[in-house]
């Protein structure tokens, strides 16, 4: 066992689902503030990231216990250190105790931080919602991909209450559309990967190409509508500038999104690549569209206000 093993074991890679903590900052208007809070407001966001990747990395590790056997059974989860025996169940459960209590110490600091107790309800409603999907809900057809699009909510809400700054519902719809969308792309991709062998994960058996071709349909639709809302109606277009008015400029990145979801659907159905979302990062007109999307809405709320 070595240093990938462990990273591998944790997911390091699927960290990057916890950027989101940083969606309700910036949509506030975190980087317009002067450069003592805004540095403030960053260490907190910052510590709430980490203690989440702690969170995932413990969420990793048990699920694979969980599913040890069955993923010996699985083309490619039986490379994973746990199922290929590189990784004894000892070293993964005190791997677990130490990220657990990584993530206890970072969770403290930001409820101090904040001063609200809400931040670490709302990790701690994040850890029991993965023990539930690990335990059971990954096993019940439509409640599995739900409760990963709850998972992406519950990220964005721990993101504001670590500041705290007001949670618009606007973002929460946006991000549970979003993630419904992604998790059901993975589901295809894993039906189409497994084909026969698909019994090795018994929720794929109650799932078929043409009804997850329809949800996806459906998701991609509310993601994008709900976006555009979010943009025409949220109130947070205010922090846009005051010389500016009640002009919502975030619809000028619209376009962004819909090039996102559109790439995103064309590569989930051209290559297997939609089972691992995280591959799509090798995608680089999907990347130059998210990378252009997040300058084009960083621009707009560091706008001054006159």
């Amino acid at each position: 066992m070595n240093l990938k093993d462990f990273t591998r074991a944790v997911r390091t890679r699927q960290w990057a689902k916890n950027a989101l903590l940083f969606g309700g900052w910036i949509f506030a208007g975190g980087l317009r503030a002067p450069l003592p809070i805004l540095l403030d407001e960053l260490g907190r966001v910052f510590a709430a990231f980490c203690c989440f990747c702690a969170l995932s990395g413990a969420a990793y590790l048990l699920n694979d216990w969980q599913d040890v056997e069955r993923d010996r059974l699985h083309p490619t989860k039986k490379h994973r250190p746990l199922a290929s025996g590189r990784m004894s169940p000892r070293v993964a459960a005190v791997l677990m105790g130490v990220l657990l209590l990584i993530a206890v110490a970072l969770g403290t600091f930001v409820v101090w931080r904040a001063q609200s107790v809400g931040f670490g309800l709302a990790a701690g409603g994040y850890f029991i919602l993965t023990l539930a999907y690990s335990l059971q809900l990954k096993h019940e057809v439509i409640i599995d991909v739900l409760s990963v699009a709850a998972g992406f909510v519950i990220r964005v809400v721990a993101g504001c209450l670590a500041l705290p700054v007001e949670i618009s519902p606007w973002i929460l719809f946006c991000t549970f559309n979003l993630a419904l969308f992604v998790a059901l792309c993975k589901r295809r991709a894993e039906l189409l990967e497994l084909g026969e062998s698909a019994g090795t994960r018994r929720v794929l058996a109650g799932y078929t190409l043409e009804m997850l071709d329809t949800f996806i349909g459906i998701a991609a639709g509310l993601t994008i509508i709900s976006y555009s809302l979010y943009t025409f109606n949220a109130p947070h277009v205010s922090a846009l500038g005051a010389s500016l008015g009640q002009t919502p400029l975030l619809m000028t990145s619209i376009p962004f999104v819909v090039y996102g979801v559109f790439r995103y659907l064309l590569i989930a159905h051209s290559s297997p690549v939609g089972g691992e979302p995280e591959q799509m990062l090798r995608d680089k007109p999907l990347m130059a569209s998210v990378a252009l999307w997040g300058a084009w809405v960083a621009l707009l709320t560091v706008l001054p206000v006159i």
